[in-house]
């Protein structure tokens, strides 16, 4: 394992930018917040990042107190990989990142891969209230864990068991909403955004 590199700046930002400011660390945070990954669904997950880049940002994360690495019990028998408490502390960082970025994604370009699950950060930021909500579109599912206080915040697919709420949105409407374009109570209004579901969240979405 190589040494870390440093910009041997006493500041706070530089000490931060020393941990997670190498290419590809931050969004394996991404993924990682949505719960143990293993290392060949990470791989899927961030298209473009070679094997080997991965293979060491990973070790450096766990050098660095970020992630851990454990093997589940059999019949897995897989290694994953998970954030520490000081790891899902970078959720509000990749909040505000994602926030200041909104200007920046624009129309989708040709080579421009796609996740259903990475607008779930941002549609985190749009959701009130406590609870877990499945979110359909036409590339795939997810669920958020609205409010959430530890674990992950998000996961790939549908929800383990009955949500508090469902939404049904198309990518465009979604898009609109990572962007900022778009207030989430303002696109149920409108019919662009169905909600169904008796939970809480369900009932506020319905009646904002």
């Amino acid at each position: 394992m190589s040494p870390r590199r440093s910009y041997d700046q006493y500041c706070s930002a530089a000490r931060a930018l020393d941990l997670v400011g190498d290419r590809w660390t931050l969004l394996i945070v991404r993924e990682l917040l949505g719960g143990p990954r293993r290392y060949t669904d990470l791989h899927a997950d961030l298209p473009g990042v070679s094997t080997d880049v991965l293979a060491s940002r990973l070790k450096d994360m766990e050098r660095d107190g970020l992630t851990t690495r454990r093997r589940l019990p059999p019949p897995g028998a897989a290694y994953v990989y998970e954030l520490t408490a000081r790891g899902r502390d970078l959720l509000p960082v990749l909040q505000a990142l994602g926030r200041w970025g909104e200007p920046e994604l624009g129309e989708r370009r040709p080579t421009d891969a796609a996740r259903a699950h990475w607008f779930a950060l941002p549609l985190l930021r749009a959701v009130e209230g406590q609870g877990v909500v499945e979110v359909r579109l036409e590339e795939g599912e997810f669920h958020l864990r609205v409010g959430a206080e530890d674990g992950p915040v998000y996961g790939d697919g549908p929800a383990p068991a009955e949500p508090d709420a469902r939404l049904l949105l198309d990518t465009e409407t979604c898009t609109a909403l990572a962007q900022g374009e778009l207030a989430l109570p303002d696109a149920v209004r409108t019919g662009r955004v169905t909600v169904t579901g008796d939970g809480a969240v369900a009932k506020a979405l319905r009646e904002a």
